[in-house]
C-alpha cells in the first residue's frame, strides 16, 4: 500500500517526500547510529533512493562501518538534524531517519540490529527479529531475513 512520507529538518530548511513503500525499517544500536543520533538506537526507513524529492542543501559525513562499507549520514548543515544515509554496499537505497518524519507512526520496525551494542536503558520491543550484529552477508541478508 503506497503512501506519501514526508519529513525534513528541525529548522525547515531541508524536507522531503516520497510515495515508494519502504523496503526495510529497522532499529540499529551501532555504535556510529548511538553517536549520531544522541541516543540509544536509530530507526532506518529504506527506500529507493530515487523516490526521494529533496528539497534544500544537504550536508553528508562519510564514514567506514564496520563492515568496512561507507556510510554517507546526510544532514542540515542549518540545524543539524540528520535526514538519511547510503551504504556504499547498497546502491541506489536511502534510509530515512524515521526521527525526521513527520508522522513517523506511519512506518513500524521489523528487526533490531547490532542489539549486543543496544544500551541497558534503551529497551527493545521483544517480538521483533533481534540480531547480535549485523547477520552474516550483510544489509542484504538482514533485508531478506525480516521480509520473511
Amino acid at each position: 500500500m503506497t503512501q506519501t512520507l514526508k519529513g525534513g529538518c528541525l529548522c525547515g530548511a531541508v524536507s522531503y517526500e516520497t510515495q515508494a513503500d519502504p523496503v526495510i525499517v529497522g532499529h540499529c544500536h551501532c555504535t556510529d547510529c548511538q553517536k549520531s543520533s544522541g541516543t540509544g538506537h536509530c530507526t532506518h526507513v529504506g527506500l529507493p533512493e530515487a523516490s526521494l524529492k529533496v528539497t534544500g542543501v544537504m550536508k553528508f559525513y562519510d564514514r567506514p562501518a564496520d563492515s568496512g562499507n561507507i556510510i554517507s549520514r546526510g544532514f542540515c548543515p542549518e540545524c543539524g538534524s540528520a535526514i538519511f544515509s547510503r551504504n556504499s554496499r547498497m546502491d541506489g537505497m536511502a534510509f530515512l531517519r524515521a526521527s525526521s518524519l513527520d508522522d513517523p507512526n506511519l512506518v513500524t520496525p521489523q528487526m533490531i540490529v547490532y542489539a549486543s551494542r543496544a544500551p541497558n536503558w534503551d529497551k527493545m520491543d521483544p517480538s521483533l527479529p533481534s540480531f547480535a550484529e549485523l547477520p552474516e552477508g550483510g544489509p542484504e541478508k538482514a533485508i531478506a531475513d525480516a521480509q520473511t
